[in-house]
């Protein structure tokens, strides 16, 4: 059974045809309506974190391909403390054809996989998100009309967007560079991991401490909050540490002439991003958003299709 939890787990070929079943999906929707490939089927969305685009984008999707999902909160399910991961994946999979998981501990997904019976889908864990790397290479393509040889710069935590969306671009064959400040890089493992698909599609990895160098003829700008949900307690350090590397016009200018700027939102207005250039005609903020509906429909036809 195949799952969606670590893009690792997939191969370039692979992301490239979901890239373009995810094109295929919106064009049908925007000329009148997706076929319900999905039809009698539900999923099962089970959340730990807040969501707004993770929550509405499944749900939605799920009902433009003739299923439905149910959301199923904290107060429901209490992964690993009302009731065990295994038990819940067991009953889950009686009830439903696939669980999408958002979760503060990555290992509570690979234990919905080993012990349910259905795809599990990683709606975002504190390692990972794939479903967003997804729909920002899905943004990518649209724009360049390629991602091979398109410049990726991402500025500020090496978190666990920067991680999956390097993993995508590397297996597409673009250029990913990440701009942070000493510890708050991808480890030793994490660079060799990108660096070891790079090689096999011609795409690069980098690593800068400079934001400005990182950006220099970047065709994206991409950016995350610096404060991340569980790292509250971080707050004051973080905002120090990271206003280097707000994106702003004077950063921006450092990058290519026709660069676009990415943000997975929600967005920290005057912190990580300017409203000049969140709302600004480079920014394709809200393409990159509604793209989550179409990514997460490709990986909904593949696994539950």
């Amino acid at each position: 059974m195949q799952h969606f939890i670590d893009l690792a787990d997939y191969s370039s070929a692979e992301i490239r045809a979901l890239v373009a079943r995810a094109l295929e999906l919106k064009q049908e929707w925007k000329n009148g309506g997706n076929a319900p490939l999905l039809k009698g089927k539900v999923l099962a969305m089970v959340f730990q974190k807040p969501s707004l685009r993770t929550r509405v984008s499944f749900d939605v999707g799920m009902q433009h391909l003739g299923g439905s999902a149910l959301n199923l909160g904290p107060d429901e399910i209490g992964l690993g403390k009302r009731e065990s991961v295994a038990d819940v994946a067991r009953s889950l999979s009686a009830f439903t054809q696939g669980i999408m998981a958002r979760v503060f501990d990555h290992d509570h997904l690979t234990q919905l996989a080993e012990w349910g019976s259905v795809p599990v889908i990683n709606g975002l864990s504190d390692l990972q998100h794939p479903c967003q790397a997804l729909a920002d290479v899905l943004t990518i393509h649209e724009v360049f009309g390629k991602v091979e040889g398109v410049r990726v710069t991402f500025v500020g935590d090496g978190n666990n967007v920067a991680f999956s969306l390097a993993q995508a671009v590397a297996y597409l064959g673009g250029h990913f560079t990440l701009a942070a400040p000493r510890g708050y890089e991808f480890s030793e493992e994490r660079m060799d991991t990108i660096a070891e698909i790079a090689e096999t599609t011609g795409g690069t990895v980098q690593l800068f401490e400079d934001p400005q160098d990182a950006v220099r003829g970047a065709h994206v700008v991409y950016t995350d909050t610096w404060v991340s949900m569980g790292q509250e307690h971080e707050t004051q350090r973080r905002l120090r540490t990271f206003q280097p590397y707000q994106v702003n016009r004077d950063l921006l200018n450092c990058a290519d002439r026709d660069a676009i700027v990415m943000h997975c939102l929600p967005a920290h207005r005057g912190q990580e991003i300017t409203d000049e250039i969140a709302d600004s005609r480079q920014s394709v903020v809200f393409q990159q958003a509604e793209n989550r509906l179409h990514a997460q429909k490709a990986v909904l036809v593949t696994l539950m299709g």
